[in-house]
């Protein structure tokens, strides 16, 4: 008797034990405060603005192991880190963050299309003109105006905005790219990311310009965003992973959202903690790159922060 109970005890321990390590590793999550956070923030627009060219560009990407820049760059991520300066410095966080942020606003008005009543950013490298580029260039100056109360751009925010709004179909969605062979937008391409950039970026401009009719065109995105993205775009494990929807929404916490919106600001914020509860039980081993997959870039586990942040302001308004 005591035998089989000691046999069946042991397979117990056994089972937890691969529970445990296999299936459900601990979380584990480095403790970290408010002004370590500002200080990581601030430390990494330092480096930005260190390794920031002449014309205004970034270092886009550099390899460690060969301490040599990467060949390449992209006119939607250079919006982007302007945009994140802008940001720190909207928090009151250095003269020389906003310097950096006006060198790559100052590449970015060099760089622009005039068309029919709206201005977008081109790359210069091959003449694109993308909604990405131009939604975070919008968004970056909406944030510079918070961070100066500067009113100096507002046309060309406005300009920007025209052209987002072009670029929008029926359905509240956006296409990707403008043609201008054609002088029309390409119908047959879109992207995961650029709506989500577009919503936000219109949704800032309500705030700066509320009898413009702005929400208009947010709202209708918004509806898009909670209730056909993830069919109509075939895109798998809804809701898709999407930071700047999170943004987006936070911003119109006011408004106030519908119930379709707040729906999806749930779902949204349910996926972003199980891709961090995930992320806090990987290793930094092998076994665990076998068994629970390689751990995410940080760059890509920083949208999760961004996300998280963003729906827990739009919680406390709810």
């Amino acid at each position: 008797m005591f035998k089989g109970l000691a046999a069946t005890l042991g397979l117990w321990v056994v089972g937890a034990v691969l529970l445990r390590t296999i299936m459900v590793p601990a979380q584990v999550c480095p403790a970290i405060d408010a002004d370590d956070a500002t200080l990581g923030a601030q430390r990494a627009a330092d480096w930005i603005a260190r390794v920031q060219t002449p014309a205004g560009t970034y270092l886009y990407e550099y390899d460690s192991e060969t301490d040599r820049e990467v060949p390449g760059y992209n006119v939607v991520r250079h919006a982007g880190v302007t945009m994140s300066l802008y940001q720190l410095a909207a928090e009151g966080y250095g003269a020389e963050t906003l310097a950096a942020a006006d060198r790559g606003l100052a590449y970015m008005v060099a760089n622009l299309v005039e068309y029919e009543g709206w201005r977008a950013f081109i790359d210069p490298s091959d003449g694109g003109i993308e909604v990405g580029a131009s939604a975070l260039m919008l968004a970056g100056l909406a944030q510079r105006r918070i961070a100066t109360n500067d009113g100096q751009h507002d046309g060309l925010m406005r300009d920007l905005a025209r052209y987002l709004v072009a670029m929008q179909l029926a359905d509240g969605s956006f296409l990707l790219r403008w043609l201008p062979e054609t002088g029309e937008p390409d119908p047959t391409q879109r992207s995961r990311y650029a709506t989500g950039e577009a919503f936000w970026s219109l949704t800032l401009m309500h705030r700066f310009f509320p009898a413009e009719g702005w929400d208009m065109p947010s709202r209708a995105v918004a509806d898009y965003l909670s209730l056909y993205r993830d069919e109509v775009e075939g895109l798998r494990f809804p809701p898709w992973a999407d930071q700047w929807a999170a943004y987006g929404l936070s911003e119109m916490a006011s408004w106030p959202l519908n119930e379709d919106n707040v729906r999806y600001a749930r779902r949204l914020s349910e996926r972003f903690g199980f891709l961090i509860r995930t992320e806090a039980q990987r290793r930094d081993s092998r076994f665990s790159d076998l068994i629970h997959g390689r751990r995410a870039r940080a760059a890509g586990l920083g949208t999760w922060v961004e996300a998280l942040d963003s729906l827990w302001r739009l919680a406390s308004v709810d």
